[in-house]
């Protein structure tokens, strides 16, 4: 008997200011949540497992319409038709506050309470799983204290939305221990929450299958699930499965000794080509992020939309299907206002240092930063590839990359 074992797929996710960056591709990637979830039904029918575990986070909030619900309800009824069990958890961001639009599910699925720790069994197979659902969004409490004991006879399986002790990146729900978890008895822990693949343990095995789809630069790499194969009531083989239908890549390139266009943009191809390779034939959605020192840096700085272009030009040269969602130009100059020609341009460079460096004249500029972005729409920062960076950093780049613009203006270096 196998079981599929899946959490965190966020269905429509409304990857918040792709659109705006990603023009005619915004479909593509907005919709690889749902046919990553096909992909999922799809190996759950042609492995014949005995049962699916969604362990929270199905969905990424509340429903905008009624389709997100149809869609997932559409592909439950295909296992319904095979005769597989769906067990879902609901986590912190499905969890039962937020939903205020429900549909009712085929028969096969199946989700855990959210008022106490539940046992869910499936006789024919010889299997108990006991979770219990997220009933708000911030559950700070130790939920597996109140977790039943293992049905004697049984393959146990604890289903738990969590971030255990703390895991970068991820709010502290339903914090617990790795013995808390093997303290119950249980054979296997299906855990959902945490974003990157994680096997904890392998004895009672303890796996966070991470996300389905990756849904920004920040969930980089391969996504899937877990496929567990037991005999005999015991668990005899755990592998891992890519089922995510876009790749997104971090793609770092070092740029130290390139000096000239046609040098960054080999270096360029070659990144490129090595990534859709990686991607085994999949859309890459890429973040491009330029290092080390360079002759090209204030060229970087300076020419943004000509280093796009050129960009996209190695992408195409590399083949496949590549969106690039940010170009992260962070070079230095080998030889920082060496070179400008003149007292005046290195005066100005001095005084742009000190400038910088100087936290009582930058406090004026922070607090119009902080004013300004308040005053921003919704989605404002994301749509530049801006969310999650504070004020602190995201000011330090702007000067950054105003120095190097002025001084590449101004010394001819354009």
């Amino acid at each position: 008997m196998r079981f599929l074992h899946a959490a965190d797929i966020h269905l429509d996710s409304p990857l918040l200011g792709l659109a705006a960056r990603a023009g005619a591709r915004a479909d593509d990637l907005i919709g690889a949540t749902r046919r990553a979830l096909v992909r999922l039904v799809d190996t759950a029918l042609a492995e014949q497992v005995g049962f699916l575990i969604i362990a929270g986070d199905l969905y990424d909030g509340d429903w905008r319409d009624f389709m997100t619900g149809l869609f997932f309800a559409e592909q439950m009824a295909r296992l319904e038709r095979a005769g597989i069990p769906v067990i879902l958890l609901r986590g912190n961001h499905d969890a039962e506050s937020l939903m205020t639009r429900q549909l009712t599910l085929p028969a096969n699925v199946q989700t855990f309470t959210t008022r106490k720790a539940e046992t869910i069994r499936l006789e024919a197979l010889g299997v108990a799983l006991h979770g219990r659902s997220f009933p708000t969004r911030h559950v700070t409490d130790n939920l597996v204290t109140g977790y039943p004991p293992p049905v004697a006879g049984m393959l146990n399986i604890g289903v738990l939305h969590t971030a255990l002790d703390g895991r970068p990146g991820h709010a502290p729900y339903a914090p617990c221990t790795l013995t808390d978890l093997t303290a119950k008895g249980y054979d296997y822990w299906a855990l959902g929450h945490v974003h990157e693949r994680a096997v904890l343990c392998e004895d009672p095995w303890i796996i966070f299958p991470g996300n389905l789809q990756g849904r920004h630069a920040n969930e980089a790499g391969p996504k899937g699930a877990t496929l567990v194969h037991t005999d005999q009531g015991r668990i005899t083989k755990v592998e891992a499965l890519v089922l995510d239908e876009v790749r997104w890549a971090r793609l770092e390139i070092a740029a130290d000794g390139l000096d000239s266009l046609e040098a960054l943009g080999e270096a360029l191809l070659a990144s490129f080509a090595r990534a859709t390779t990686d991607a085994d034939g999949r859309g890459l959605a890429a973040r491009l992020i330029l290092t080390g020192q360079t002759p090209l840096h204030g060229w970087l700085k300076s020419e943004p939309e000509r280093l796009a272009a050129e960009v996209e030009v190695a992408a195409s040269r590399a083949g496949g299907d590549i969106w690039i969602e940010k170009i992260d130009v962070r070079t230095r100059d080998p030889h920082p206002h060496g070179g400008l020609g003149g007292d005046a341009l290195a005066e100005l460079a001095a005084t742009i240092r000190d400038l910088r460096a100087d936290g009582t004249a930058l406090a004026p500029l922070a607090d119009d930063l902080a004013a300004l972005r308040h005053k921003l729409p919704p989605g404002a920062l994301a749509a530049a590839g801006w969310d999650g960076v504070d004020d602190g950093e995201l000011l330090a780049t702007i000067l950054e990359d105003a120095e190097a613009l002025l001084l590449a203006r101004l010394s001819g270096d354009r």
